[in-house]
């Protein structure tokens, strides 16, 4: 355990369990931020290293939104001449799994003198197997429940009324509709089609 835990003062800490499987990169290096500086901690202060260790496994399983396993590059530059480097985030995943989320979380950490001492507490894994698994100190940790923003307030029209512009009514409140709302709405724009044709 010492080799693994190399220079890291484990006293008082608890290890944390954190199963990154079908997680988000960026939201999950989030929070593995805050355990490794201890903002979840009452005694918590900026000067002081009292995080968690934090122990990740299934690390190979991450994921990324959007497109970027594609569009996502990691650069670093060799220091002679030319020598810019860079790989895509599959390509990293390839090479490493368990870099990605290394380097999201390092990327987290405040850049001070206590940096490099919490990021040694983390430690992470690509499948179910760690060392720490009798570790007494090893508790479950369990990724929170996102916040979402509340969609803004949507008021259906009376079936009497049909909107002065159908296609801006549509656009600004289509993804908030029922299927009987939306057909509504594609009526109303057929309706004045129509209209606009006759007056042709």
């Amino acid at each position: 355990m010492s080799k693994v835990l190399k220079g890291v003062d484990t006293a008082g800490l608890k290890f944390r369990l954190v199963d990154a499987k079908e997680q988000v990169v960026g939201r999950l290096a989030a929070q593995l931020s805050v355990i490794l500086q201890g903002k979840d901690k009452v005694q918590f202060a900026p000067h002081l290293d009292i995080g968690d260790v934090v122990v990740v496994k299934n690390a190979q399983h991450v994921v990324f939104t959007g497109k970027k396993w594609k569009q996502k590059l990691y650069r670093h530059h060799t220091g002679f001449p030319g020598g810019l480097k860079e790989r895509s985030a599959r390509l990293q995943f390839e090479k490493d799994p368990t870099e990605i989320l290394r380097k999201a979380v390092y990327g987290m950490l405040p850049k001070n003198k206590l940096r490099d001492a919490r990021a040694r507490k983390l430690r992470i894994f690509p499948d179910e197997g760690h060392p720490f698994e009798k570790h007494p100190q090893l508790v479950a940790w369990e990724m929170p429940p996102r916040k979402l923003r509340a969609n803004k307030e949507f008021y259906d029209l009376p079936e009497e009324y049909e909107p002065m512009n159908p296609e801006a009514y549509r656009k600004r409140f289509w993804h908030m509709m029922n299927a009987a709302q939306q057909q509504r709405v594609l009526q109303y724009e057929h309706n004045q089609q129509a209209g606009s044709d006759t007056q042709q």
